[in-house]
């Protein structure tokens, strides 16, 4: 079998697999640094590294339309998560690493008990962070319930969010530091402007029109709409370089492959692949 060259971010990923390594700094949480864990047995890490590969055979030497075709038909064979089994999946891939009784909302940075889901002004709901209406795909099972771009958020910012597309600018929003909005579009704050451009594409190169779904694609547009796209790419890949993969995504990725649908986001990692794709 081929194994792919062993790249900085697929040994952070190893790390992330085999030790759900806490990431209070990751989920953008203003707490004093937790003392470092002990370094994984370099032998353990390899051998964690050569399975993440492995899930990739079939991308070597691929760039562009290849590799993205190539993506998908690995990342398509999933499992699928009711919507209403959504609540309980994300208590589990959105935990607070320092306090397993919370989760960390997307936007708001905020840690919240898992408890508190549900539709009230201060509750957390279930943001879709490729707005569902963008496609028109609403909570069906498939890219409404798709792990990889759903997370926890408060009630009232994922109002303000609502189906807009991401850009840059506007006024803060008041339960989100960091982040702001306009008529027609989202900000989010600096410690997930990484996460959010790899969600999105994510759901790109995972819902391509072939199996009842629209085809999802990101363009450089704001006001899309229900039409299957969503921008800005240009901006997206900014954030993509700017926002690399810490350990709570890593971590994210890893219980999202382990424990639920059984497929990971290619971009986190190798987020390297966005500008080889776009």
């Amino acid at each position: 079998m081929s194994i792919l060259r062993r790249t900085p971010w697929a040994a952070g990923v190893a790390a992330a697999a085999l030790f759900l390594v806490p990431a209070a700094a990751s989920a953008g949480q203003q707490r004093a640094a937790a003392p470092h864990a002990a370094a994984p047995a370099p032998a353990a890490a390899s051998t964690a590294t050569s399975a993440v590969d492995a899930y990739y055979t079939g991308t070597e030497g691929k760039t562009g339309a290849a590799l993205k075709s190539a993506l998908h038909n690995i990342i398509k064979n999933q499992s699928t998560v009711t919507y209403d089994g959504v609540w309980n999946a994300l208590k589990v891939t959105d935990q607070d690493p320092a306090n397993p009784n919370n989760v960390i909302l997307v936007y708001s940075g905020r840690s919240q008990s898992k408890n508190t889901n549900g539709g009230g002004a201060n509750d957390w709901n279930r943001e879709h962070v490729w707005a569902k209406s963008h496609g028109d795909f609403g909570t069906a099972t498939g890219p409404g319930t798709d792990l990889h771009h759903l997370r926890p958020e408060d009630v009232t910012v994922n109002s303000t969010r609502g189906n807009k597309d991401f850009d840059k600018g506007g006024s803060p929003v008041s339960e989100a530091p960091g982040s702001f909005t306009d008529s027609d579009s989202f900000e989010p704050r600096d410690a997930v402007k990484g996460d959010v451009a790899r969600m999105l594409l994510y759901m790109a190169v995972r819902y391509d029109g072939g199996d009842g779904f629209a085809d999802l694609e990101p363009n450089d547009k704001v006001n899309n709409g229900s039409a299957p796209f969503m921008g800005k790419i240009s901006l997206l890949k900014q954030w993509n370089q700017m926002d690399p993969p810490d350990a709570f995504e890593q971590r994210r990725n890893q219980v999202i492959f382990d424990t639920f649908q059984h497929n990971r986001n290619p971009f986190i990692d190798h987020p390297e692949w966005v500008n080889s794709i776009w």
